[in-house]
């Protein structure tokens, strides 16, 4: 356990221990397991992993060695200034290795504590000028932290997730993720621990979504954080960036962009209650009162304010609807067609371990292979593809780029990185009677959904002839056999629009689809999307098999229709 958080208590620890490295100590105390799509937005490394209760306090302080002035006034900031500040909050992102990993409030924290929180401290009137060995260590550090960016992706995958499961703003803001439809609450997740995020926490989330324009997803989450402002008043906080004033001064004006005049107005009255001498705010107010006096109806108007508009997702509402509700897939009983059996496809590889196959959809015809790969063998792949993971990136076009409406990182396996990867392609081509050996099939893709991961609806065969798919000279992709390599605990399921079903992520569990008919024509009905991860970390491995090689193991029917 760690010891109690009290003055007297650090003081023991540290008295005598002199402290050397000091960069260390920030990566110790700054530095958190987190799955490296976490940081989605930027291709930067994650730090390197630590685990255990005590490493928070331990760890640094077993790098207290060589100071020969523990009374220095950096040794006063340390314990006096950084590890009050931050020991609630630490101390609850170790409560569980796992949990900033699995818990998307947890990981947005993390990463604005590490981008902003530190450097408030660092550059704040406690660290005065003459602690300059205070802030080389976190100069030494900084360039490995989470950049603005980074920040802003967490933020905006936060809104995403509101958008997708109707999550309502103030649960989040009390660690609670709750739809809210109507009169009607539905819990869709009850975490083991509740943690709940700051004022400064929804303002920066809140200024995110102000800084381009969305007043939508603005104005909630800077509501939230105006009300905790107001109920925290007076206490200030060195890691906040933020205050009332800021919180008031950005709703006002987002109140007013979205044509709600009275609010806007009622708000910056508010601020000038805590800044009477603020000259914009002053102009601000008597515009909108004049404003208000020209059209006295827009006193009590309230403006109703649109959800930003997706022009490239015209499949918008049925894309959300399925990943809510696991669409409307029939049970098997109901449709005798839909069956589950042990696998062979008469392959002498699989006689004595057949696999355990369900038929989920037979128009596009989707196949889920249950504990194709084991434990072992999926905790393998992942520590693979974990050092060379990249942000992900879609074809467009001739080009290949990254993309809002898919957030996760990739990598590439070559079958010669290890034998398993040889094991798996045949147990692939056993499974599927294809040939998956290149350049008939493509390498294994393993891709990681961190926070808010996911990627909006999609076809995984090429529809432009000038697509880099065909690049590889071997036709388009004919079929996918996707590899679920985790399990998550809410969200992230497979969603196929036009066919209106959606399958949930199964850990070990192999997922089998046609894209193209035999004709090589591309399903339509294929178009597929992974919703968001909602809580958890979502890996899958994707092996994507191309139609030349196929002839003979898939050949053109004589009906237009197959």
């Amino acid at each position: 356990m760690f010891p109690s958080p009290n003055v007297g208590t650090y003081r023991y620890l540290l008295q005598g221990k002199p402290i050397r490295h000091l960069p260390v100590i920030f990566q110790t105390i700054s530095f958190h397991p987190f799955g490296p799509a976490h940081i989605a937005s930027s291709g930067k490394p994650s730090p390197p992993p630590m685990h255990g209760r005590d490493s928070l306090l331990s760890v640094a302080l077993a790098h207290c060695t060589a100071l020969h002035y523990p009374d220095s006034a950096l040794l006063w900031l340390l314990v006096y200034v950084c590890f009050p500040l931050f020991y609630d909050k630490v101390l609850s992102l170790h409560e569980d290795s796992a949990t900033p990993v699995s818990n998307p409030l947890l990981a947005f924290t993390l990463i604005k504590r590490l981008q902003s929180d530190w450097r408030n401290v660092v550059h704040s009137l406690e660290a005065s000028e003459n602690i300059r060995a205070l802030k080389d260590g976190y100069e030494k550090v900084e360039q490995d932290l989470p950049a603005f960016e980074d920040l802003e992706g967490a933020a905006r995958a936060l809104m995403r997730l509101q958008d997708v499961y109707m999550l309502n703003v103030k649960g989040l803001a009390r660690g609670v993720f709750q739809r809210v439809t109507g009169s009607a609450v539905t819990d869709l997740y009850s975490p083991r621990r509740l943690f709940s995020l700051t004022a400064d926490d929804c303002f920066q989330v809140g200024k995110v979504a102000y800084d381009m324009g969305d007043y939508y997803h603005a104005i909630p989450w800077l509501e939230e954080a105006v009300s905790l402002f107001r109920g925290s008043y007076g206490e200030w906080k060195t890691e906040d960036e933020a205050s009332l004033e800021d919180a008031l001064d950005h709703l006002a004006f987002a109140y007013f962009q979205a044509g709600n005049v009275s609010c806007a107005l009622s708000l910056s009255r508010e601020f000038l209650l805590y800044s009477p001498d603020n000259k914009r705010m002053s102009r601000n107010v008597l515009k909108y009162e004049k404003l208000l006096a020209e059209s006295p109806t827009r006193v009590v108007a309230e403006a109703v304010i649109q959800r930003p508009n997706v022009p490239h997702l015209q499949t918008r509402d049925t894309y959300e609807g399925l990943c809510q509700t696991l669409g409307s897939q029939p049970t098997h009983y109901q449709i005798p067609s839909l069956y589950c059996s042990y696998e062979t496809n008469s392959s002498p590889y699989l006689l004595l371990q057949p696999i355990r196959k369900e038929v989920i959809h037979l128009e596009p015809y989707v196949v889920l292979y249950h504990d194709f790969v084991n434990d072992l063998e999926a905790q393998k792949i992942r520590g693979l593809a974990e050092p060379w993971l990249q942000r992900s990136v879609v074809a467009s076009g001739e080009k290949q780029l990254p993309v809002e409406y898919r957030i996760s990182k990739s990598a590439w396996l070559k079958d010669t990185v290890d034998p398993l990867l040889v094991t798996l392609d045949h147990r692939i081509g056993a499974l599927t009677g294809l040939d998956v050996q290149p350049p008939y099939a493509e390498y294994l893709q393993v891709v990681n959904y961190g926070i808010g991961g996911h990627y909006e609806p999609h076809f995984d065969h090429a529809t432009s002839p000038t697509s880099p798919l065909y690049r590889m000279k071997s036709g388009n992709r004919v079929a996918t056999f996707m590899i679920y390599l985790s399990s998550v605990e809410a969200g992230g399921a497979t969603a196929f629009i036009y066919a209106n079903f959606s399958v949930p992520v199964v850990k070990n569990a192999a997922l089998f689809w046609w894209n193209l008919h035999r004709s090589g024509e591309g399903d339509g009905d294929t178009l597929h999307a992974g919703c968001p991860v909602l809580v958890g970390d979502k890996w899958v491995a994707n092996k994507w098999i191309h139609e030349y090689g196929q002839e003979f193991r898939r050949p053109c029917s004589s009906s237009p229709e197959d």
